[in-house]
């Protein structure tokens, strides 16, 4: 006779390994977290041009940074819209978040840092005139902030609606022109030609405004809420400062002073940019205090 061997049943996992109860599996009919981050097309967006093992990190650093800037912008063009309507409070919180913001993208350079030389120049011939130096994100960032120049347009020629977006924010005033206008309506006593003027030129420091502001930090209990709108876009200005800052020292690190990719001087080119005042009264009237 042959006997019939019972069918043993799995033993049950253990009570810490089972998804809980309520835990969604099934997203056949509804939306998932890989929908709603469009993860198919973000995480397909890598496509390296060249079989180097470390391009893969240049890549993502650049796409993450752009993701970044993206979010810098949105809260820059929300608080200069706000203080333009005089509403300071959320104007805080969003300049708060885009120097938390700087303070992340800041760290990501420290990950570049780890591409040395030679791994940097297995692929850098495969980019071509690309570079960094293209990004119409951080174009329209630095214009929003008041750091504006035309002639810095003259890449986004080739696509007429990116030029548009980039010129469009070239000739609206800045964070730090509402600001300015702020002070007018406060009662402050600033020269007109910081109020009204052709927005697509440089800000130029004017002592109208040193000495409003100096006012407010004379006087903080007084004028405390415009004293916390300086202290922020002083705290945003020192954070982007100090991302320019690690971007130049990591090019340097990398390339040392070869020119760039796009054609710029690199090294030199980025260090003249840190010569450049976003809000320049606020930070000459610190010697007079």
């Amino acid at each position: 006779m042959t006997s019939k061997r019972k069918r043993s049943t799995p033993p049950a996992a253990p009570e810490g390994e089972r998804l809980e109860t309520n835990i969604h599996t099934d997203f056949s009919g509804t939306m998932s977290y890989s929908d709603y981050l469009a993860l198919d097309r973000v995480l397909g967006a890598q496509k390296p041009v060249s079989d180097s093992p470390d391009e893969l990190l240049f890549i993502v650093i650049h796409q993450t940074t752009e993701l970044w800037m993206k979010l810098m912008f949105h809260e820059v063009s929300t608080a200069t819209e706000a203080i333009a309507r005089d509403d300071l409070l959320p104007a805080y919180k969003m300049m708060a978040r885009v120097s938390r913001i700087q303070a992340q993208v800041i760290q990501s350079w420290d990950i570049l840092s780890t591409l040395t030389p030679a791994d940097y120049l297995a692929f850098r011939d495969r980019l071509g005139h690309a570079s960094g130096f293209q990004s119409w994100q951080y174009r329209t960032l630095e214009f929003a902030l008041g750091d504006k120049n035309q002639a810095l347009i003259a890449p986004y020629e080739h696509d007429p609606k990116i030029k548009a977006k980039v010129e469009a924010v070239l000739e609206r005033p800045s964070l730090y022109d509402q600001s300015l206008r702020l002070l007018a309506r406060r009662g402050f006593e600033l020269a007109p030609h910081c109020l009204e003027r052709d927005f697509r030129q440089p800000y130029r420091a004017d002592e109208s405004v040193k000495a409003a502001w100096l006012t407010v930090y004379r006087d903080t209990e007084r004028w405390w809420e415009i004293y916390q709108l300086a202290e922020k876009l002083v705290d945003l200005e020192d954070w982007f400062q100090q991302w320019r800052f690690r971007h130049m020292k990591t090019v340097e690190r990398i390339i040392g002073f070869r020119r760039g990719t796009g054609g710029s001087s690199g090294v030199t080119y980025l260090k003249k940019a840190l010569d450049r005042r976003f809000f320049p009264e606020l930070w000459e009237l610190r010697t007079e205090l």
